[in-house]
Order: C-alpha cells, then sequence, then structure tokens
C-alpha cells in the first residue's frame, strides 16, 4: 500500500466511523484507530486488500460491532458506602500516620506537669465534653479552665517543639 492509497482511504474511513460510531454509541475516533490497526495488522501477514475502499467499509461495521458486543457486557460500577475508588476516605497510609501522630501527643500530655495531663486528655476526649463538664469532672471552676487551659498548651507546645527539634539531622 502506498502513502497515497493511506491518504486517500483517510477521510472514508473518518465518514464510515463517524455514521457507524453514532449508531453503536461508539467513540469515532476508537473505531478509525481500530479499524488503522487491522489494516496495519493485515499489511504485515498478507497483502493489500483488493479492494481497499469495500475492505474499509466492512472493517468499520465490524469494529462497531465488536464495539455493542463490548458495551452489552459491561456494566457501570455500582457506586456506595466502602467503594475502593472513593478519594474522600483516609486510606490505610494516612490511617497509621494519623494513629502515630494521636499516640505521639497522648505521650506528650502524660508528660505535662501538674493537672495537665488530665484537663489536656479531657479536652482530647472522643466524648466531646463541654466546658462545664470537665470543670466538673476534674473538681476546677469552669472560670478557670481556659486560662489553665492556655497554660497547659503553651507547655504542650514547648515540649512537642523540643522533641521536634531534638529528632532533626543537623547539617
Amino acid at each position: 500500500m502506498t502513502h497515497d492509497l493511506l491518504t486517500s482511504l483517510r477521510p472514508l474511513l473518518a465518514a464510515e466511523a463517524s455514521a457507524e460510531g453514532r449508531a453503536c454509541g461508539a467513540e469515532p475516533g476508537d473505531l478509525e484507530q481500530a479499524v488503522w490497526l487491522r489494516l496495519l495488522e493485515r499489511l504485515e501477514s498478507d497483502a493489500p486488500p483488493a479492494d481497499p475502499p469495500d475492505w474499509l467499509r466492512r472493517a468499520v461495521r465490524s469494529e462497531a460491532r465488536r464495539s455493542r458486543r463490548t458495551a452489552r457486557r459491561e456494566s457501570p460500577y455500582a457506586t456506595g458506602a466502602g467503594e475502593p475508588a472513593d478519594d474522600r476516605r483516609p486510606g490505610p497510609e494516612q490511617r497509621a500516620v494519623t494513629a502515630a501522630r494521636r499516640r505521639a501527643l497522648h505521650a506528650a500530655v502524660r508528660r505535662l506537669p501538674g493537672r495537665c495531663p488530665r484537663l489536656m486528655a479531657a479536652l482530647l476526649s472522643p466524648e466531646d465534653l463541654t466546658y462545664r463538664e470537665i470543670a466538673g469532672k476534674l473538681g476546677i471552676s469552669q472560670g478557670s479552665l481556659g486560662p489553665e487551659r492556655s497554660r497547659c498548651l503553651a507547655c504542650l507546645r514547648r515540649l512537642l517543639t523540643a522533641e521536634v527539634a531534638g529528632h532533626e539531622g543537623r547539617g
């Protein structure tokens, strides 16, 4: 097959693929690509088709039938809870990192001085306690909870800053 023959077949293939693609619900470009591939495979093993335009029309129709059969067999993936492609949920790596950070935070809270470990544990509690509930639980006034919390957070910040600085490599 010559370059001129391929060039002359291009408009016919585009028209046939466009017509058949719309009829079978396939992308015309996909049909074109499949037919060009079939033609190249044929040229490697056999001689060029005797009637290239007729061969091209039959190849387009054959690829369209194949596309329809494939579409009938395929079914859309059911979306729902726990879908593997659901990127909104954290993956195992993210959950492991989050758990490690939580353990490190709770370990640092336990090393705080005075009433800070109990206060910070109450603030970090999954029960989501109110200031009133925390004050009652710890036996301190609700008004002193805010200033105490600020002092404990400052102490925790200094403790964690010292730990992070201690783990960094020196250059």
